[in-house]
């Protein structure tokens, strides 16, 4: 499990896809965070939880599956891009983000970017699917960094980003049109998924609903 608190940000020196599983290969340089990492070892790249399978200094080669592949950005990574850093947290450190698994449910597209002085308010257009799991001033994993939503509209969400967050991660280099990885608050997934299991068969999730069931 991760915080979405970033450790670091890394370079890319390679990608390699179209594995016979459909999956592929990628070498990040951790720099610093590679001390006191070992094979077998979790880390979140860009808010996508992958496992160490190879050490060399700094260089780590992380396994990428077809299904990583599909719901993330990182098929689309070129060499020397940067990518958000965390190492997977452990039992006795100090909690400060939410609830981050490293599991992308899917992309996002940078829609508009304000800048208020050295702040920033970003506006990312999701699918509906991802919008309907969504809570104002609940939380979200962009690229793996741990962030409050402000405001949610018809196709997209809207967080402030301060500036420590957009120095030291890669959202403060982000541009119109990039694409981002989505993770979800996990507590929310859960919550939507117990609310539908008790709905009557082919009724869907909305407030009316809700309403009708006494909530």
């Amino acid at each position: 499990m991760f915080t979405g608190l970033i450790e670091s940000v890394g370079q890319v020196r390679s990608v390699s896809l179209g594995g016979a599983s459909g999956g592929g290969s990628l070498v990040v340089d951790l720099g610093a965070l590679a001390d006191g990492c070992k094979l077998g070892d979790s880390i979140a790249v860009s808010g996508a939880c992958l496992t160490v399978s190879k050490l060399d200094g700094t260089l780590a080669t992380f396994g990428l599956s077809a299904e990583t592949l599909a719901k993330s950005t990182l098929s689309v990574l070129k060499p020397q891009a940067r990518v958000n850093l965390e190492r997977a947290m452990k039992a006795t450190d100090r909690f400060g983000g939410h609830f981050v698994q490293g599991h992308v449910d899917g992309t996002g597209r940078v829609r508009a970017i304000k800048k208020a002085g050295e702040f920033a308010d970003i506006e990312f257009g999701v699918e509906s699917e991802l919008l309907e799991q969504m809570v104002p001033k609940g939380s979200v994993a962009i690229d793996g960094v741990s962030l409050t939503i402000a405001a949610l509209g018809a196709e997209s969400f809207r967080v402030a980003a301060i500036p420590e967050t957009l120095a030291r991660t890669t959202l403060g280099r982000v541009r119109i049109g990039d694409r981002v990885n989505i993770e979800i608050d996990i507590i929310v997934k859960v919550v939507r998924r117990q609310l539908e299991a008790i709905l009557p068969q082919g009724q869907s999730l909305t407030v009316e609903s809700l309403r009708q069931m006494g909530f």
